[in-house]
């Protein structure tokens, strides 16, 4: 039987789409603060909101005889025809925030308008709303919104810990905080200050306060203005040096006209702009603030206002694409050796450098040992028995000696002329260490290459601008085909790759059900002596397990990548110093040369800097 639902059931199931925790209230709430043009907003949690949210905001406030009207379902102040959604230029805009909070939650909330004197209160809970009352307040909204999923047991017990809510809630703060920086936002947790931003900041400085000042160094701005005629895009932003990519894309903050956005277009572009400069499963850092005509953009495809459509995506994939390449490609993105260490830039301490140790007198080297390790306790014994344990073994003779050779209450004897180092005459600008590594200098510190990355993105550009477009790579006919053994997957697909085979040089034909028969390949593999039959048993073997799709460039990037790693410098491989003279002359004209195909680093700096601190000169 078909019946009618109830107006509550149906205001839950909104909420059901709205509102699904603490974090998704605050965001409602604080969204119609600033469409109220607010310069001020105070948000305070109990228990991570599952008991009490309140915002407190200084905007223009409810007029007395709108109060009511404003609870009830799309009932909105922004749009009034269908003309409207075509250019929304507001963060709400369906009239049905309140409705679902007040279906789930028991909320109250105090206003004044700055055209009227007095304010007014009003109650509401589930089904019920009470009649307004008289209240004295100042201009603006107080909402409060208590005992969140109350009469939906079900809901509320997919809360998670008041922490965790809390958690959330934060993060959705400080993306509606850096996407407002005219707006002072503070929050207290618990009655504790969670968050404290000035009104009036800069994008710059709002950006920094919160993805944390100690990251400017390592920033990029990224400024595009394409925008004419209400047609375009405007961008700007802060991105990371790819030395702090992160585990996952919490890094990664994206507005669109003050709206917080996850865009697969953009999200898409920006991965396309690091490819080759950080490693695969590593996501880079990201503030854009994105701003277009809003006739540009639909923003109501999804309940929550995720995810928006724009009116042309390639666009907007252009823009944030070259944007952020061009503004990496401009910075100096080489790591640094301290950058690379294991703890370094994830909140995780430095190294531990090594002290010189003997040239103290064993009780303030114990006492110096014992109080690390009680700070970093790494043995079960109490620190008596380490103390007397150390003077013991420092005292042993059968230590090599660190220090000086003479007698500490002894002075040094001063080292004659002899003795001295001869001067350098012979100066060298590219050192090979143990035929796998280049050293050399630059204005900031020494260069630490590995000649395989290095060389392996030369070969990688290289191979990469021959087929630009719909170019491919020479082929060299073999003598007698090769036969290579192929899973019958290969086979079945093989009209498919065969597109892929002639852009990278290969003529290959099935033999049978499970062989493939190549009788010419790149001319570029033969000049560096690379091994055919194992390129291609290697290339079959990764199209079967690695599930390449043909028609698609990254396919293509593989591959090359692939040919590169195998036609470049080997580590121990010997160079001669016009070779290592034209590789460091090369390195200088290659696109992303601080990074390998792969996004490793092709190079390391140890800075001016870091040698000091090693050399206890700072």
């Amino acid at each position: 039987m078909i019946r009618k639902l109830p107006a509550l059931l149906v205001n839950q199931i909104a909420a059901g789409e709205v509102i699904e925790r603490p974090a998704s209230v605050l965001k409602e709430l604080v969204e119609n603060s600033i469409d109220a043009g607010a310069t001020k907003i105070t948000v305070e949690l109990e228990q991570g909101g599952i008991e009490l949210i309140r915002i407190s905001d200084n905007g223009c406030g409810i007029n007395p005889d709108q109060i009511t009207l404003a609870l009830t379902p799309h009932a909105t102040s922004k749009i009034s025809e269908s003309e409207d959604l075509d250019r929304i230029a507001t963060m709400g805009f369906r009239g049905e925030a309140l409705a679902s909070i007040t279906s789930v939650a028991r909320v109250t909330i105090t206003s004044r308008s700055r055209d009227h004197d007095e304010g007014q209160t009003i109650y509401a809970e589930g089904e019920r709303i009470e009649d307004p009352t008289p209240a004295g307040c100042p201009a603006g909204t107080v909402i409060e919104v208590r005992n969140l999923f109350f009469n939906t047991p079900a809901r509320r017990k997919f809360l998670r810990t008041p922490t965790t809510e809390q958690t959330r809630c934060m993060e959705w703060l400080r993306d509606l905080a850096m996407a407002n920086p005219s707006i002072g936002i503070r929050c207290l947790g618990d009655e504790k200050v969670k968050l404290d931003l000035p009104p009036n900041q800069s994008p710059r400085e709002r950006a920094l306060a919160i993805v944390g000042k100690e990251l400017e160094s390592q920033l990029v701005e990224v400024s595009v203005d394409q925008y004419d005629n209400a047609r375009g895009v405007l961008m700007w932003g802060l991105v990371g040096l790819p030395s702090i990519a992160r585990a996952t894309s919490k890094a990664q903050h994206v507005f669109l006209n003050g709206r917080t956005i996850r865009d697969r277009t953009v999200q898409h572009a920006i991965r396309e702009a690091y490819r080759g400069l950080i490693e695969p499963g590593r996501h880079p850092t990201a503030v854009l603030m994105i701003e277009m005509a809003p006739s540009a953009v639909d923003v109501n495809v999804h309940p929550a206002k995720l995810e928006v459509r724009f009116r042309d995506q390639s666009m907007v994939h252009r823009a944030v694409y070259h944007g952020i390449r061009d503004a990496l490609t401009q910075a100096d993105v080489t790591p640094t050796v301290f950058s690379r260490l294991p703890g370094a830039g994830s909140g995780g301490a430095t190294a531990i450098m090594p002290q010189a140790m003997p040239t103290q007198p064993v009780e303030q080297q114990v006492d110096r040992i014992v109080e690390y390790l009680n700070t970093n306790p790494k043995s079960s014994d109490s620190p008596q028995d380490l103390r007397s344990h150390l003077a013991k073994v420092l005292r042993s003779p059968d230590l090599p000696s660190f220090g000086p050779s003479v007698p500490a209450e002894q002075p040094a004897q001063p080292l004659s002329e002899e003795r001295l180092l001869p001067p350098i005459t012979n100066t060298v600008n590219v050192l090979q260490v143990h035929s796998s590594y280049l050293l050399c200098q630059d204005e900031q510190g020494v260069l630490i290459i590995d000649q395989h990355a290095l060389h392996e993105r030369m070969m990688f550009n290289k191979l990469i601008s021959r087929v630009t477009g719909s170019g491919s790579l020479e082929q060299q006919g073999l003598l007698s085909p090769i036969v290579v053994e192929v899973a019958p997957a290969i086979i079945d697909q093989f009209d498919e790759l065969s597109e892929l085979f002639e852009r990278i040089g290969i003529n290959a034909a099935p033999m049978g059900p499970r062989s493939v028969g190549v009788s010419s390949v790149p001319s570029f593999l033969l000049s560096r002596n690379v091994d055919p039959g194992s390129f291609l048993d290697e290339l079959f073997e990764r199209i079967e397990h690695e599930g390449f799709v043909p028609s698609k460039e990254e396919a293509l990037h593989e591959v090359l990548d692939m040919m590169a790693c195998k036609a470049a410098i080997k580590a121990g491989d010997k160079l001669s110093e016009s070779e290592l003279a034209e590789i460091i002359a090369l390195r200088d004209t290659t696109d992303r040369a601080a990074s390998c195909p792969h996004g490793r680093p092709t190079t390391v700096r140890l800075t001016i800097e870091e040698l000091e601190k090693l050399f206890d000169r700072r």
